[in-house]
């Protein structure tokens, strides 16, 4: 049956995102290279095609929205994406706004194989890398390039924030994929932000279609994060930023 592109342009739209043709032909084959490769690789567990549209695509997009907000103009940024998996929300961000330099960082080489043929086959341009956010961090060519870092994962936002702001150039975004209840969690986060060189600026709330819930934590690097930074993902673990 295949992703319902005009339910995915009107829901896009309740917030602010319009998606043209060329961008719904690319969401929809999206759709269905994820769900073919899925059945040899394990990409995600959301598989039907109102969850990809929903769960995936939609919630991807809300990014834009949340970044907008602050007065962003995402015309032609640098986003990396960290911890993509199959590419969210950094393949969805690049379709929708199609002046995006877009990095994908994954350390699953399947996924990094993947997102090359998808990027591919959907006519966009983005740099697939497989590698560890705490060593490429540190490296001349991806430390604070970015205007935007961005992730979408289980890990504390104390963490995260030590993986992602050091990619992050000063007065530009990190920006945080949560759950709804996120409150607790960045209070927790608060000194390793600031000790990174963050400052956290809003926290926008979404509810999807479905009912699922979503926080966006937009965190703006305000000053250069410090070279100790950031860690082996082992002292992360042992000693976290408290």
């Amino acid at each position: 049956m295949g992703i319902d592109t005009v339910r995915l342009q009107a829901l896009s739209q309740q917030y602010g995102i319009l998606l043209g043709e060329e961008m719904l032909r690319q969401f929809s084959l999206y759709g269905e290279m994820l769900q073919q490769w899925n059945r040899k690789m394990n990409l995600t567990a959301i598989v039907d095609d109102e969850g990809i549209l929903v769960k995936h695509f939609l919630d991807s997009l809300l990014l834009l929205n949340a970044l907008k907000r602050r007065g962003m103009d995402l015309s032609m940024v640098k986003l990396i994406d960290v911890g993509t998996g199959a590419g969210f929300p950094g393949v969805p961000f690049r379709i929708a706004q199609p002046g995006t330099e877009l990095t994908l960082l994954d350390g699953l080489n399947k996924r990094i194989t993947f997102l090359k043929e998808l990027c591919s086959s959907l006519g966009i341009h983005c740099l697939a890398v497989h590698g560890r956010a705490e060593e490429l961090g540190r490296k001349e060519q991806f430390r604070e390039q970015y205007d935007i870092a961005t992730a979408r994962a289980v890990s504390d936002l104390r963490e995260l924030s030590e993986y992602c702001l050091p990619f992050v150039k000063v007065g530009g975004y990190f920006a945080a994929l949560k759950g709804y209840d996120v409150e607790e969690e960045l209070k927790g986060a608060s000194k390793a932000i600031g000790l990174l060189g963050g400052k956290t600026v809003a926290v926008e709330k979404y509810v999807l279609p479905d009912g699922s819930r979503r926080s966006i934590v937009c965190i703006q690097k305000i000053s250069q994060t410090s070279p100790k930074y950031p860690r082996p993902s082992a002292k992360m673990a042992k000693t976290p930023l408290m």
